[in-house]
């Protein structure tokens, strides 16, 4: 079932996408762009959420099936990207509550920051889907349910 990682893998690298041309926008004073572009970079990063949760609920994840003894690093490359793609939701949902209460100061301050985090959690979202379903068969898959409830 590879179709649901790719799915949100492509909706993770557009919002990086969309993040980099609404800097770019905003760079040049286009404004009315800037926060179009934003918006749908937020809707693209929902949709990756959606995705991403509802596998992982009722599908599971999916271990690491590559050598035994690239585990190690990948977990902790995981542990990096997850602590990166946390940090980055956090930040991009403040920063888009200052952009909708127009509290542009603020805004501008943590926006880059915000951003920057997004392309690292970008990236590294990329790297494991690799490691996962590219480079790699990927391991076992237990929904969270099923571990949880037993079905």
């Amino acid at each position: 079932m590879n179709l649901l990682p790719t799915l949100s893998t492509a909706f993770i690298v557009l919002s990086a996408i969309l993040v980099a041309i609404g800097w770019r926008l905003i760079a040049t004073n286009k404004r009315a762009a800037h926060r179009k572009v934003m918006i749908a970079a937020a809707i693209s990063a929902l949709l990756f959420f959606i995705i991403y949760m509802s596998r992982t609920i009722f599908l599971g994840n999916t271990s690491f099936g590559g050598p035994d003894e690239l585990k190690i690093y990948y977990t902790i490359f995981l542990i990096f990207h997850i602590t990166l793609a946390t940090t980055g939701a956090i930040f991009g949902l403040v920063t888009l509550y200052l952009a909708f209460k127009r509290n542009i100061k603020k805004h501008r301050k943590i926006g880059p920051i915000t951003s920057i985090i997004w392309f690292g959690s970008a990236i590294t979202g990329v790297m494991v889907y690799f490691f996962l379903y590219v480079l790699y068969d990927g391991g076992e898959t237990t929904s969270m349910l099923k571990a949880i409830f037993g079905f």
